[in-house]
């Protein structure tokens, strides 16, 4: 299932790709999301955060009461002006959902946004794609998430 999401950022490129690599602000991110245990690191131009979640309600009679959502991204070099592309993973240790997608960071009016897309695969078979649809929420709020908790973040 095809993902698209966008966050806006009040601070430029730069600014706003330091705030992404940063372990505090990954943190952050975690525990905004809900998250009930977590770890995160951030290394040059590459970032890991492993969260443990409750598990969406369509999703826990499969996974359980909590699931655990690994994400690494590995970021390109900056262009002129800051911008970067970067490769994004997700996955769920031990249950057949995975996402690979693409993260665009760029300069946009006076700050940056920051661009998912993305293919979200639930290898269940007949289940699959309802699954799917059921998961794409989560992926988005915790996109959004990220946004709410970096215009705190720049605001500071």
């Amino acid at each position: 299932m095809d993902i698209s999401s966008r966050a806006d950022f009040s601070a430029d490129p730069v600014t706003t790709f330091a705030m992404l690599t940063d372990e505090k602000f990954l943190a952050q991110v975690c525990e905004a999301s809900g998250a009930t245990d977590y770890e995160v690191s951030a290394t040059g131009d590459s970032t890991h955060s492993s969260k443990t979640l409750p598990a969406p309600d369509t999703a826990a009679k499969f996974t359980g009461p909590t699931l655990t959502v690994v994400e690494d991204t590995v970021w390109g070099p900056a262009g002129p002006d800051g911008a970067r592309t970067g490769q994004l993973t997700m996955t769920v240790p031990g249950q057949p959902v995975s996402m690979k997608g693409t993260v665009q960071l760029s300069a946009a009016g006076s700050g940056s946004v920051l661009q998912l897309t993305g293919d979200l695969k639930v290898a269940i078979p007949l289940l699959g794609k309802k699954l799917e649809q059921s998961a794409a929420p989560a992926v988005m709020s915790g996109f959004k998430t990220q946004q709410q908790v970096g215009e705190t973040w720049l605001a500071q």
